[in-house]
Order: C-alpha cells, then sequence, then structure tokens
C-alpha cells in the first residue's frame, strides 16, 4: 500500500498528477469520492464497489470491479488478488477510463491506447494466462461497440458475432483434430482491435460522477 492517508497534502496531489494525468482538483474530487465509497476509510474493498448503484445494471460489473484489485493493473508484485487498495491505487486505475487530452502527442495517444487496451485484455483474462477466449473477445467488442452511442444492442452484438467469427478464421485457420486453439494473446488482440476506437469510450460512474469529464 501506498503512504497516503486521510487528506493528502498538496505535494502528494502534485506526485498523483504526474502519474495518473489527473489535474489537482480532479484528484481533490476522486479523493473525496473514494472517501465516500470507503466510508471514511483509508483502504477500499470489494464490498465498498459491489453496492454502487450506478455499476448495478452495467453488464461488466463484476470485471470493472475485480480490475482495481488487480495487480497487473497497478503494477504490483505478488500473486493472487488484492483485498484492499489505497487511494493512490484507486487513482491509478480510474486513470485507465480518462480520456486523452487534446494537447497530447500521437506517440502519448499510441500510449495511452496501448495502457488501456492492456487493462482492457487483463479485464477479461481473469485466469492471468496471457491469453483470452473468442467469446471473451466478443464480449470486449460488443461492449466497446455499444457504448457508442450511434449502434443499437442488436447491432453492436450482430457486429461482435461477425467479428469473433473473422478472428476465429485468421488465430485458427485450417487446424487438424488433435490442435488446440490456445486463445487470443495480447499483441494479437492489438492487431484486430486496431481499426476500433477505444479511448473516449472506456468510462464508468461512481457516485454520479462521470469519468468522461475528467480530462484537461
Amino acid at each position: 500500500m501506498g503512504a497516503f492517508h486521510s487528506v493528502p497534502d498538496d505535494h502528494q496531489y502534485r506526485m498523483l498528477s504526474e502519474k495518473t494525468g489527473f489535474s489537482l482538483e480532479q484528484i481533490g474530487i476522486l479523493h473525496n469520492r473514494f472517501k465516500q465509497l470507503s466510508s471514511n476509510s483509508d483502504v477500499l474493498r470489494r464490498d465498498n464497489l459491489n453496492t454502487i448503484p450506478d455499476l448495478a445494471c452495467n453488464p461488466i460489473r463484476a470485471q470493472i470491479v475485480e480490475a482495481f484489485f488487480d495487480r497487473r493493473n497497478i503494477q504490483k508484485d505478488g500473486e493472487g488478488p488484492l483485498q484492499e487498495i489505497d487511494f493512490e491505487e484507486f487513482l491509478t486505475v480510474m486513470s485507465y477510463f480518462r480520456p486523452p487530452s487534446v494537447h497530447m502527442t500521437e506517440e502519448q495517444r499510441e500510449e495511452i491506447r496501448r495502457a488501456k487496451l492492456r487493462f482492457l485484455f487483463n479485464m477479461h483474462d481473469t485466469d492471468n494466462d496471457g491469453t483470452i477466449t473468442l467469446e471473451e473477445y466478443r464480449h470486449v467488442v460488443e461492449e466497446l461497440l455499444s457504448r457508442s452511442g450511434s449502434l443499437g444492442k442488436e447491432t453492436a452484438k450482430g457486429i461482435a458475432d461477425a467479428a469473433m467469427l473473422e478472428v476465429a478464421s485468421i488465430s485458427m485457420g485450417r487446424m487438424g483434430p488433435d490442435e488446440y486453439y490456445a486463445g487470443i494473446t495480447f499483441e494479437h488482440f492489438l492487431k484486430i482491435l486496431k481499426g476500433i476506437e477505444i479511448e473516449t469510450r472506456m468510462h464508468i460512474r461512481f457516485l454520479n460522477m462521470d469519468t468522461t469529464v475528467l480530462c484537461k
């Protein structure tokens, strides 16, 4: 755990700002939300997130909640999921949902896109074996397309089904009866999602706070 206690000071805020890209004002807002969610505790647990009404109807609520306790998303050593996280770790995960700044270079945008896709991949690679199944990939595509607002749910589902079949034909090709399909790796995941814009579609709501507004 980090060394952040009840009220981070200005120096701590600046350190977090450099690490996550949030402004000092945004970090202050998120810290208030963290304290509300944790009932004024210095750590957050799954039960705190499972009670959020805004997440109740989200089809991937379980994956979102688990993402906050996934060591891979906060670069924490060890095995197995975390049982609790502090504010710095909470903020690190929230930064994956933050839209890119309009002032970023193409190189910075590409770096953020890769980080977001890694986060998305980790959400569906639940057993941490470095691959996701075709069905899990279909769910990823459907979720991203349905969030665009321009496609209906059934249309998004149809496109996702077609995308899954296309990936299957490319990845598996002609397989022998004794061959085993291991799944989609992260590098392959990057290639097959190359044409899908995800930078502004990954957002969630916490206590009526939309992450889409957390952009400089």
